[in-house]
């Protein structure tokens, strides 16, 4: 992917590795758009990067997608690159929380059914304009889950699949169907909790670009790659040592 003078919308760019990805991205020359539900992230990072334009958006609501869609239309026709990040999960225990399917329910729709939707939505509208991408962030956990995480993993994992999916059926487009596989990464995602092997969002960040820039399809960011290879060799024994892992 060419990594210069694009217009590039992330979604949950307003902290974490979007918030990193999209100070990067403005370095490059590009011009970055961001959404996220925290009004207040989103004016802090404006603060920080006055070049980028955002859109406070709910995209765990099902109009939440096409809201998004309508703004970028109007405002920013020279959108060429999506990049699906925005997720969330729940810690907790499938057996002893009563609205689970709630939640089940609500991370399926930000974490699966909005990076599908917003796919659907934007590809017209990237494939007008030079070098057109969809990025899709996913994680190491869709080859061997955390039991912490009883959606999370999931959701990743169906995300994997529907991206080589997607990649095949794109094959004779304009457009590059490209996924970022990342491992834990020391963000406020984690609330303050991250595993110890988490690394910092700088070094996660110069993992994608750098996967960009030699043109790779499947980026798999630092122990991603080690995880993929117990994973292929020894299933069982890989599954095992992702969920020992300790926190802070």
């Amino acid at each position: 992917m060419k990594l210069e003078n694009n217009t590039v919308l992330i979604t949950g760019g307003s902290s974490g590795v979007g918030l990193e990805l999209a100070q990067r991205l403005i370095q490059l020359n590009n011009k970055v758009l961001i959404c996220g539900s925290s009004l207040e992230k989103l004016e802090r990072a404006k603060a920080q990067m006055p070049s980028i334009d955002y859109l406070a958006c709910d995209l765990s609501e099902e109009n939440g997608p096409s809201q998004l869609f309508k703004w970028v239309k109007e405002n920013h026709p020279t959108c060429n690159a999506l990049v699906n990040n925005a997720a969330i999960t729940h810690t907790l225990d499938f057996y002893d929380t009563p609205n689970i399917l709630g939640v089940a329910k609500k991370e399926i729709q930000v974490n699966l059914m909005t990076p599908i939707a917003l796919t659907k939505l934007f590809t017209p509208l990237l494939e007008q304009n030079p070098n057109p991408a969809v990025i899709n962030i996913t994680s190491g956990l869709v080859y061997s889950p955390r039991a912490v995480y009883p959606f999370y993993s999931a959701t990743k994992a169906a995300l994997h699949s529907f991206t080589q999916v997607l990649r095949i059926q794109s094959s004779k487009r304009p457009i590059e169907i490209i996924e970022v596989l990342l491992p834990a990464v020391n963000t406020p995602w984690h609330k303050g909790n991250p595993p110890k092997i988490a690394i910092p969002v700088e070094k996660a960040v110069e993992g994608i670009l750098k996967g960009l820039r030699k043109g790779e399809t499947e980026i798999k960011v630092a122990g991603v790659k080690i995880l993929y290879a117990l994973f292929r060799i020894a299933p069982s024994f890989a599954l095992k040592k992702i969920n020992n892992l300790n926190s802070k």
